[in-house]
Formats: C-alpha cells, structure tokens, sequence
C-alpha cells in the first residue's frame, strides 16, 4: 500500500510541474507586481471630507426621555436648549473637473460646513448640491477657481465579475487617507435594511468608520462604487463591506444636470405603482417556472404606466432593458435606472409564454384632488390638517399607502398631537372604513362618547381610543 501512495505522488507531481509555478513568482517583474500604480491613478481624486454642524439639545427633566411620562411635557418639553458644534468625518471622490464630488449622503447631510482636503493637503470649501437618502448618494461642488482638480472615472459595476480583485480608498477613523485590498464578495446583495434601494457590492476589502463615500475601485482604475457600509458587531471591519454601485451614481449625477431633483427628496424618480413579490420555489413550481427568478406583479394602481403598457396581475418580470431581474430588489434598482420621460423595455413571462412591453418611466400623478382640510368642530382631531392620498402626496411623505386619508400637519395647540405624526393615515373611525377626507369629516361629525380610531405608523397598526 505505501508503495503504491509514493507512486501516486510522484506521478501526480511529475504531470503538475505548473502547480508549483502558479504558487511562487518566477521573474524579477512577478515579485514586484504591485498596486502601486493604480494607487497613483485613482488616490489624488480620493478627498477627506470634513463636516460641521450644530446640535440643539434640550436639557430637562430626565422623565423626558421615559415614553411613559414623555407625552405629558409636550412635544418641547420643559427643558431648556443648548447649542453645540457637532464634527463628522468621511470620504469622496471627484469625478469631473469642475469640482463636482460624490460623497455618501449620510456623511452630510445636515451640515453647515463642509470642507474636503484633497491628498496633496489643499483644502477647499464644498457645497451641498444633492443629497439623495433613497440611495445613500450625495453631491458636492467645489470651487476650486483655476487650480486644477485630479478626477476618476466611473465604471459599470456589471463589468465586473465575483473574485475580481478591487481596492477602496478612504479616511478611516480620520487616520488619513488608506488604501485595502480585497476582492468582490458578491454582486446584486439585496438581503439588507440600508437604503431604500437595498442592491450592492459586497467586498472583503477592510473599511471602516470615516471610509464611508470613497470609491471602491477595479484593476482597470474606475471606479465601480460608493463605499457606504459596513457589516461589524464592534465598528471594525469584518471583511463584509457594501458599496452603492456605480450605475446608481451615475443616474444620480445625470438627474443633478437635467435637473429632475427635488430640494427634500432628492433625485425625482418615476413612479410605476406596482407591488411586486419575490418567487419562491413553491411560486416557480405553481407557475411552472424552471427554477425561482424574475418578481411577481402582485398589485397595480388605477393609474399605474406599468398596468397602461400592458403589464397585469400575475405576469413575471424578468428583465428590463435587457438586465436581468433576479428577485423585486433588482428590479427596483433597474427601474431606478430609467429617467423620468424615458420608456422601458420591461420583459415578462404570462402563464409561461414570454413577452415584453414598453412602459413610459413618469412623476406620480397628483391624483384624485388633495382635498387639503384642516379639521374643525367638538372632536379629538379638531385641528390637525389631513388630505386625499394620492402617489405624490405618498412620495411627498414616504409612505406606502397609495389610497386613504393622511395627517399632514399637526397644531401644536391640541395634546393630541403629542401622539400623532405627520404621515399617520387613518383608517377608521369608531368602526367606520376611511377612504377619503369626505368620509372622514362626516363620521367626526357625528356625537360619541368615545372615539376609537385605528391609524397606520410607518406600516404598523395603532389603535387610538380618546374619551
């Protein structure tokens, strides 16, 4: 037996000399291989960025900050404000040489100065020009008057493929900048709570705290996304990093210059007013699908472009524009890719034959009419200012409800309002179904006892009885 391993051995080494070659550098050029000059590319466009804000705190009574007693001091409390100037730091990266600068938005938004330091040490005030919560993107500008910027390009992160290598650039923990190397995890991550959007590049490239908005880069020098965040249980790197990739920046940075933005929500996106759900493998096995891909459409509104192009109950999305679509993550991500007035080619499976559609991408319709009513008479709602829901009050507000009635602004005056917010839709009333604002003044028209109303906070149920 040891005498027929040995002879295994040896002949599996003698017909696998290139085993050993693959494993150890051969020549002077191999030992030296180096990434070096794609540091030198890249790193003079990477920023620091330094933020400055200030934070109005209210010292009082530490009930306050018990939700019990809370409501009882009212929404201003009894404290007494204090002022303080609160500091951040991240990264960026500039990508034209008019000093325009992405950054993440979580890294400034909210701040009165922002000064970004390029690697060279010159420093330069930067306004804010776009900060965009739904993908977790901001725009910087800086004037930099005839000095000359360094820039990076962006590169489509679909060129690159799971275990290429990449490196990220940024300032973590304020250290300076710092180059880590590492490769792509993962493409299309969806099976997180981050952005709006949830679609990203996963690496095992080290960032941490302060890394948050500088490029994660390719061996061909673009930049193919927007280091945003980390997986840690300690704010250490655990080799699980996100990035934003780099097609989302560049629709961002497209809608900045068509000027398809908006000063409190960001980037005007098309509204399709359709719900989809994921396919599990009972749903591929019930629609006689091969295996679980595309999303279902499981809702479509009156108005919806989706349901006008021909699209219908029950179809499978698998593409759009020719990008595949893996689950209702991806396709989010695709349909936020198409801008406002362009048409999409949505491609769809309908009881197993394929097909596809032209679908127009367009604003939220503001209608049926707002019916904007501030509410008066002998009730606990009198006071409060409440309208129609339609699709841009919804996008206005940020809420998923796309019918009903919404709160839309609170008076200060009733205590009530210290268990209301705005954006809470009501549901019923002492048992009576809500739909409009109609609906609504003519049930609070009616004498009671009690009033029971049923709300919606941010999805979740809330049953509110007042006496």
């Amino acid at each position: 037996m040891k005498i027929l391993l040995v002879s295994f051995l040896s002949a599996l080494l003698a017909t696998s000399p290139a085993l050993a070659e693959e494993t150890v550098p051969q020549t002077q050029e191999q030992i030296r291989l180096s990434y070096a000059p794609l540091v030198r590319k890249v790193a003079p466009a990477v920023v620091n960025i330094y933020t400055k804000r200030v934070v109005t705190q209210i010292q009082g009574n530490p009930l306050m900050a018990d939700p019990l007693f809370a409501p009882f001091f009212g929404r201003g409390g009894l404290g007494v404000p204090r002022q303080r100037m609160e500091s951040s730091l991240g990264s960026g990266v500039i990508v034209d040489t008019e000093g325009l600068v992405v950054t993440n938005a979580h890294v400034v938004k909210g701040s009165d100065e922002i000064t970004v330091m390029l690697s060279d040490g010159r420093e330069f005030d930067a306004r804010l020009a776009l900060v965009d919560d739904a993908s977790d993107i901001a725009l910087l500008r800086v004037d930099a008057g005839k000095e000359k910027l360094p820039t990076a390009s962006l590169q489509a992160s679909e060129t690159m493929q799971v275990g290429d290598l990449v490196i990220a650039i940024g300032n973590p923990f304020g250290v300076g900048q710092t180059v880590t190397s590492g490769i792509v995890s993962a493409l299309a991550r969806s099976s997180l709570n981050i952005s709006d959007f949830n679609f990203f590049i996963q690496t095992d490239a080290a960032i941490n705290p302060g890394n948050s908005g500088g490029p994660l880069v390719s061996m061909d020098g673009g930049v193919v996304g927007i280091n945003s965040a980390i997986y840690s249980r300690d704010g250490g790197s655990l080799g699980i990093g996100f990035a934003v990739p780099s097609e989302m920046v560049a629709t961002i940075i497209a809608a900045e210059a068509a000027g398809q933005t908006d000063a409190k929500k960001g980037v005007r996106r098309a509204w399709v007013g359709m719900n989809v759900q994921d396919i599990t493998s009972d749903i591929a096995t019930s629609l006689g699908l091969d295996r679980p891909h595309g999303a279902l459409v499981s809702g479509l509104h009156a108005a919806s472009p989706a349901r006008e192009a021909g699209l219908a109950l029950g179809d499978v999305i698998t593409a759009v524009n020719g990008r595949s679509v893996r689950d209702g993550a991806e396709l989010r991500f695709r349909l936020a890719m198409v801008s406002i007035g362009q048409v999409a080619k949505i491609d769809y499976l309908r009881k197993g034959e394929p097909g596809s559609v032209d679908m127009k991408a367009i604003l939220p319709p503001d209608t049926p009419d707002r019916d904007t009513t501030q509410l008066s008479g002998a009730h606990p709602l009198s006071g409060q200012t409440v309208q129609n829901i339609n699709p841009a009050v919804a996008n206005e507000l940020g809420i998923r409800e796309d019918e009903g009635v919404v709160i839309v602004k609170l008076d200060p005056q009733r205590k009530i309002s210290n268990i209301l917010h705005p954006g809470d839709v009501i549901v019923a009333v002492n048992g009576q179904e809500i739909s409009s604002v109609d609906d609504l003044e003519k049930e609070l028209s009616k004498k009671a006892m009690a009033w029971k109303f049923v709300l919606l906070h941010n999805g979740q149920t809330r049953q509110l009885v007042v006496r």
